[in-house]
């Protein structure tokens, strides 16, 4: 395994910091932080440089909110100085080493891939297998476990200096466990974590029609018997290796419909998953009822028509404009530009 030591001279320069500032300001400058730091921003850049130079630097007070949907979670937010400019200088650097070491079939967080693609590759594997072992793990990032997730990075990351700022990321939330979500770092160091599964999956077990995006991960087969064994090895080294426990394992039929990051994936086709159609519904309905025109309003329904035009939803998206028609012309005319992609 090829290892990297020498990254410290292009982590700690100038341009990478500039690169990362950069990064960590797009679609904020509106925001009053945003503003403070650029109207002083060589100023902070090079105070942040120097502190960590010194080793003085050391992770912001975490502000902690809860979101429940789609299931509760915790998210930590950090200020963007100097935290999340750190974070964006790190992966500037560590990011193109670790997309080398992750499989073609991991989706998530990784530039160039992401959902949408994910689904293609679910279409794709839906056709030609009977059967698909669904999985993901309970309460993933709050289960990481900080010394196995330093192990795995030290064996590609040999240079001390990054590692010991790593250190500092990784173990700033406290306890032996949890990476905090909501830092772009606990996004790539997730992937990371996962990464050992996905090559024990392809390479030991030998199962090439595979997926994984985060934690939810797919294994498909046309031999029910034989997924039912892989689960069992999966369970045992998830158990071992990164001490993780699946919240479901479940083989089903890829006739029926696979639903997985958002869609109900068939062989022909894909709708929105219920719940998705649930909450876009339940967003847009709130905006006409509103009669919200605002910036924020748009954001939402780009969103939607986003998710809802790479799925079967033409009736869905029609039923939606009908409500906003009943609210007034100007508001249907409003939704049906946006909702169904007309210019």
């Amino acid at each position: 395994m090829k290892t990297h030591k020498r990254l410290w001279d292009d982590f700690i320069s100038v341009k990478n910091f500039d690169l990362a500032a950069k990064k960590a300001v797009k679609s904020k400058k509106t925001r009053k932080a945003v503003q403070r730091f650029l109207n002083n921003r060589a100023e902070l850049l090079e105070k942040l440089r120097q502190d960590i130079i010194c080793g003085r630097y050391k992770t912001s007070p975490y502000k902690t909110f809860i979101i429940r949907e789609p299931k509760q979670r915790i998210i930590y937010n950090l200020p963007l100085y100097p935290d999340h400019i750190l974070h964006h200088a790190l992966i500037n650097i560590l990011g193109p080493i670790w997309r080398k070491m992750f499989i073609r079939d991991s989706y998530a967080c990784i530039p160039t891939k992401g959902l949408h693609a994910a689904s293609q590759r679910t279409m794709e594997l839906v056709r030609k297998n009977k059967y698909v072992l669904q999985c993901d793990i309970r309460k993933f990032y709050p289960s990481i476990d900080h010394q196995i997730m330093m192990d795995i990075v030290a064996k590609k990351i040999h240079d001390r200096r990054i590692l010991r700022l790593l250190n500092e990321v990784v173990w700033s939330v406290g306890g032996a466990r949890n990476l905090p979500i909501g830092n772009l770092t606990s996004q790539w160091l997730g992937n990371v974590y996962m990464n050992e599964l996905d090559h024990f999956v392809k390479e030991e077990l030998r199962w090439h029609d595979y997926i994984r995006y985060c934690d939810d991960f797919c294994l498909y087969g046309n031999d029910k018997k034989e997924l039912k064994e892989k689960l069992e090895i999966i369970k045992d080294f998830l158990d071992k290796r990164l001490r993780l426990v699946l919240s479901r394992g479940a083989i089903h039929q890829t006739r029926l419909g696979i639903t997985f990051i958002g869609y109900r994936h068939f062989a022909t086709h894909k709708k929105l998953r219920k719940w998705t159609a649930k909450k876009i519904k339940i967003r847009l309905k709130n905006i006409i009822e509103h009669n919200d025109f605002t910036a924020h309003a748009v954001g939402q329904i780009a969103a939607a028509y986003g998710w809802a035009k790479w799925s079967c939803s033409f009736n869905y998206r029609q039923q939606i404009c009908k409500m906003a028609d009943k609210k007034s012309r100007r508001m249907g005319s409003f939704i049906r530009k946006r909702l169904m992609g007309k210019k």
